[in-house]
Order: structure tokens, then sequence, then C-alpha cells
């Protein structure tokens, strides 16, 4: 069980990590702080690159942390906020990723969440710290900590769409007074 639980860790928590990196790097395939500033102004959110950075940031730490099993509660409900805001982006399009679905971020949601109740394992940080086992309740914490969290940063960073025409054509949005570039 400890094996399968590090196996566990280690697949979500790298590849959540692996998405904040390409939120603000080259690395990875990503299209650097810029191309992740760009990625979050399509998908209607505003704050401009301090939104992109603090995604990548939260991905990449509470990944990181997932994959260590260190502070697992903590680090669950940061993977499970940040991939809760993924799929709210990813809804629309129903569950199959093939249609740019919401199916991965599901996954890794559910993952993270049953990281949260079942503990890192013994071949972890929390462990090798005596910090485990975690009380019951944290899972609960995790989990809709979590959710909460992310259905708060999409309702607080996601505008609306843009209106549309009396033809069907968007109407020119206005400008995100948090984007310095939208000035000129």
């Amino acid at each position: 069980m400890d094996t399968g639980l590090l196996v566990l860790r280690l697949v979500a928590g790298l590849l959540i990590a692996g998405h904040g990196v390409q939120k603000v790097s080259f690395r990875l395939g990503g299209n650097g702080l810029a191309g992740g500033t760009e990625e979050f102004r399509h998908d209607g959110f505003r704050g401009g690159a301090l939104t992109a950075l603090a995604a990548g940031a939260g991905q990449i730490g509470s990944g990181l942390l997932l994959a260590c099993g260190a502070l697992t509660p903590l680090a669950a409900a940061g993977a499970v906020g940040v991939m809760t805001v993924a799929l709210t982006v990813k809804r629309p399009h129903g569950l199959w990723v093939q249609n740019d679905g919401y199916e991965y971020p599901l996954v890794l949601i559910v993952l993270s969440a049953v990281l949260g109740l079942t503990g890192p394992g013994r071949l972890s940080a929390d462990a090798l710290l005596g910090l485990t086992p975690w009380p019951a309740w944290w899972a609960a914490v995790a989990a809709l900590g979590g959710v909460g969290s992310g259905l708060a940063v999409r309702a607080l960073l996601h505008r609306p769409g843009p209106p549309t025409a009396a033809g069907g054509a968007a109407a020119t949005p206005h400008p995100d007074p948090s984007d310095h570039r939208s000035r000129t």
C-alpha cells in the first residue's frame, strides 16, 4: 500500500507541478509567463500576469508537496483548489478531454482528495517527520476547503463573457483595470 501511495503521489503531484511550471516558464512546453497570462485572459480571468503567477505557484507548490508527501492535507487542498478552477474553465466543453472537457482536472481533483483522505503513506516526508497519521477530519477540510477556494477564485477573478452585438458578434470587451498593458 505504501508503494502504491508513493506512485500515486509522484504521478499526481508532479503532473500538477508541471502544469504550474508551464504557466510561468518555457519549460515543459510552456509559453512563459506572457503565455500563461494570455491563457488566463483568453479564459476570461482578470489580474493579468499576477493571476498566472499565482496559479502557477499554487500548482507548483501543491504538486511538489503532494509528490513529497509533505503537509499532505494542505497540499491536497491546494491541488484540489487549483484544479477546481481548471474544471470550471473546461466545464462548458463537457466531460471528455478530446473535446477540451474537464475529465483531466476532475481526475487530478479526485486523486488529490483521495491522498488527503488516505494520507501519504510511510514513504513520505510527513511520516519521516512524525506528522502522520493526520486526523480524519483533515480529509474533509482538504476536499471542501480546496473546492471552496477554487470556486471563490473563479467568482472573484472571472469576468463574464463579452456581451454580443445584434449580429451575434462579440462586442469589444472593456479593458481590465488591473492589466497595465491595456492602458495606453
